[in-house]
């Protein structure tokens, strides 16, 4: 069944508050002010990645059969907010934790890469709307800068994710992808690299 618990109501709020925090620090390059200005239009953007993200993995559990619930990791959260003033996002401030029998290393990978996945979905959603906002074929509106920067963050804030959640080391779905799969891993990294490299340039767009 599909449920939460408060716990875990209270760990994803959390995490989300955190992680869009981070986030505004990294693309303001620390500055305060400016973190605060766009950080409502970074939560958009972090709020489906995210979200989204644990929800994937969540679901893809189910699916299998087997219980899962987000935890906060307080050292990721930690990390997530101190990464920004050295240039770099740590994105890992809580996982999905999976309970049950044995998994193999097939339905590992199947849950872990849905995550990075959705994200890469959600990426090309921003981007897509990014570019149509950019190139509105006369149609315009007060409000046009806005939607801009809100598509432009939300595609670089789930590229990143869908990249950073991909790195084959330790407990992160890139090791489990890859356990599975290099092949798969590899097709799917590259094209959260891709994205990351573009979302690079577009924040010209913006800043």
């Amino acid at each position: 069944m599909f449920r939460f618990s408060f716990d875990e109501v209270v760990d994803i709020i959390l995490s989300f508050f955190v992680i869009s925090i981070a986030f505004s620090l990294l693309y303001a390059r620390v500055d305060i002010s400016q973190a605060v200005h766009i950080l409502p239009i970074v939560m958009v953007g972090a709020g489906c990645g995210f979200i989204f993200h644990e929800l994937a993995h969540k679901f893809a559990a189910l699916h299998y059969r087997y219980h899962a619930e987000f935890k906060k990791w307080i050292p990721g959260l930690i990390l997530s907010l101190i990464s920004p003033m050295i240039g770099f996002m740590f994105a890992a401030p809580g996982a999905v934790h999976i309970y049950g029998s044995y998994i193999s290393d097939k339905i590992n990978g199947i849950i872990s890469i849905v995550g990075p996945i959705t994200n890469i979905v959600l990426s090309l959603i921003f981007l897509i709307s990014a570019y149509i906002l950019t190139n509105p074929a006369g149609v315009n509106f007060s409000g046009n800068q806005i939607l801009i920067q809100m598509c432009v963050l939300g595609f670089s804030v789930n590229a990143w994710l869908a990249l950073f959640n991909l790195i084959p080391f330790a407990v992160l779905d890139g090791a489990k992808v890859f356990r599975w799969d290099p092949i798969i891993w590899f097709i799917t990294a590259g094209t959260a690299g891709g994205l990351v490299y573009i979302s690079m340039n577009s924040m010209n767009i913006i800043f």
